[in-house]
Formats: structure tokens, sequence, C-alpha cells
């Protein structure tokens, strides 16, 4: 079993996780997927192994999503009760999850872990990605020929779900304003959390099951997902933290700038539509698979999976990674303070004519 290093804490590198963090929170406030999609390689590129990368952005997500949520709540975009109880079912599958986690930690070593991170990234945000992105098309026609979002029907599948009446097990979702069934929320939940475990985020299955399955608005899904995220990180944090792998000097620098950030994304969400948001979560996610995507071969090659890469290679492939995924983190950043200026700027504008039309009464 090889034991896990914490890397060195520098100056420099304490800023660029503050700033990272603040980047983080202001996805997660807007998106609601926590941030760590962008929060868990960075923390990688500056060298930590893959589980202690995950466990530390766990502990940071739970006082993070906390405020986040509460922000949210005071403009009436939290389901409270759905969050809670697919939260339940997430401490579940995070537990599970971490079991395999700390699994292929003892077989293959840190750089075992960094390849499962990064293969499971890869994999989620190819699926989610692709198909939040094709979504987002489609609300954005509807709106363009001036249906508007209203016009956008639920899916098939969310309508089959409130349709199905189980005694015992039915309860009311504010979200979806409609009776579902606790049975659909297991699966849900468990995924949830097991992908938590994996890549300290559990968004990527929770906001998009709430909108397709059970027909919640993107706008709701995503603020009550931060619920699930308090709930999941308060408990990963516990488990992680029992096998020695939670670095809580990362954790608290990503969580300082992401107090932050986490606030302006949530005032954001006030000022865009349901399909903006969607946009913005498929091209962060799109982005930061490409990242990923070039560290796998380096990964494959320490553990002898495939043949030796030589060096210039390795560092070419890193630097191509470490440049997406500064990418990532400007997209990120522009979109959701584009959204909030774009929002206060037309906001103010309707006060103003509103203030005229008073005036000449």
């Amino acid at each position: 079993m090889e034991l896990i290093n914490f890397i060195e804490i520098t100056p420099l590198t304490a800023i660029l996780l503050i700033l990272v963090g603040f980047v983080g929170g202001m996805v997660s406030g807007f998106i609601g997927s926590g941030g760590a999609f962008v929060l868990t390689p960075a923390m990688m590129t500056l060298g930590a192994p893959g589980i202690v990368a995950v466990a530390s952005n766990i502990c940071h997500k739970f006082p993070k999503a906390l405020v986040g949520a509460v922000k949210r709540n005071k403009y009436g975009q939290v389901d409270i009760k759905l969050g809670l109880i697919l939260g339940l079912f997430a401490e579940a599958g995070v537990l599970f999850g971490k079991g395999v986690m700390t699994d292929i930690k003892n077989t293959f070593g840190a750089v075992g872990t960094d390849l499962y991170v990064s293969g499971m990234f890869v994999v989620t945000l190819a699926i989610v990605g692709g198909f939040v992105f094709k979504d987002y098309r489609k609300l954005k026609a509807l709106d363009d020929a001036g249906q508007g979002e209203e016009a956008a029907p639920l899916t098939r599948l969310a309508r089959w779900v409130q349709s199905v009446r189980i005694p015992g097990t039915m309860i009311y979702s504010r979200g979806a304003q409609a009776e579902i069934s606790i049975l659909f929320l297991i699966p849900i939940g468990f995924a949830t959390g097991f992908l938590a475990s994996a890549i300290a985020v559990g968004g990527f299955i929770g906001v998009p099951a709430m909108i397709y399955i059970l027909g919640v608005p993107a706008i709701m899904a995503s603020a009550t997902e931060l619920v699930i995220a308090f709930i999941m990180g308060l408990g990963g944090t516990i488990f992680y933290g029992l096998e020695g792998v939670v670095d809580i000097r990362l954790a608290m620098l990503i969580l300082l700038g992401s107090l932050f950030g986490v606030q302006l994304g949530a005032i954001g969400t006030t000022y865009v539509k349901d399909y903006q948001v969607k946009f913005t979560m498929a091209v962060i996610m799109l982005t930061v698979l490409f990242s990923r995507f070039f560290y796998i071969p380096g990964y494959l090659s320490d553990l002898g999976m495939i043949e030796p890469l030589p060096a210039a290679i390795t560092k070419a492939l890193k630097i191509a990674g470490d440049g997406i995924l500064a990418v990532a983190l400007l997209v990120g950043a522009y979109t959701v303070l584009s959204a909030l200026f774009k929002g206060m700027k037309a906001h103010k504008a309707q006060q103003a004519v509103l203030a005229r039309a008073e005036a000449a009464d």
C-alpha cells in the first residue's frame, strides 16, 4: 500500500487555489454542480493525487453548498424536501464509492487514483455534457422563435414518472409540482453520491436527473442540488477523513475563494433563463473533458499499462491539459459574470423606465 503524501503549499500555490476556488464557487452557485469539475482537476494539476483532490473538495463542499442553498432559497429556488431525501440516498452512494476509491489506492497507488478520477471525468462529461448541450440548443431555438421556455414540455420520461402511483411511497415535490414515488429517488440519489465519491461532484447526475427524469425546472434543480451537496459533503468528509486523505489546507484555501464566488453565481441565476444555465453547464463540462483526456496516456504509462512514453511527449500532453483547464476556468468566470452584469444592466434599465412612467403620471 502506497503512502499518500500531501503537496507543499507555497505562497503562489495558495493564491492560485484561492482564485480557482473563487471561479469554482461562481460556477457552483450558478449551475448547482459544486464546481468541483474544475476544482478537482486544478488540484491534480498542482500535484495533489486524485484521491486527495476528491476528498479535499468534498470537505470544502458542504459549507459552500450551505451558503449557496441558503442564498438561493431566499429566491424561492430550492425544493428542500426533495433535496433532503435525495441527499440521504446520496450518502449511501458516497460510502460505497469511497470504498471503490480506497481499494484502487491500496492496489495501484496514487497514480491509480489519478487514472480512475480522470477516466470518470472523461466518460461522465462526454455523456452528460453532450446531452445538456443538445437540450440547450432545442430550448434556445424555441426562445428565438418567440415561443419562450413555457413552450418546452416535460420529457416523456418525466411525464411517466409523475404519472406512476405507488401507494406508501409518494411524496410531493414543490419543484416538480407533482407527487413522485420515492422509489425513483433511490437510484438517482445513490448514483449522485457514487459519482461525488469519484470526482467530488454529483451534480452531473443529480441536476440532469431532476430536470429530465423528475421534471424539475433547471434553475430549481441546480439550487436543490446544493442541499444534496451539503449532505454528501458532510458525510464524505468523515468517510475520507478516516482514510487520512483529506488535506484540510487545500479545502480551506479553496473554500476561502469559493464562499465569495458562490454568492455571485447565485445572484446571477436570477437574471438568466433555463437554457442559459444549461449552456453554461455544457460548455464547461466539454472543455474540462478535453483537459482530463490529455493526462490519461501519462497515467497509463506510469502504471505500465502501455509502452513507456518519452518524457517530451508526457510533458507536452501535460501542458495541453493544463492549458485547456485554464480555458475552462476563464470560460466559467466569463459566463457567470457576463450573465450577472447583463442581467443587472437590464434590470436597471427596466427600473428607469418604470420610474419615468411613474413621474409622467
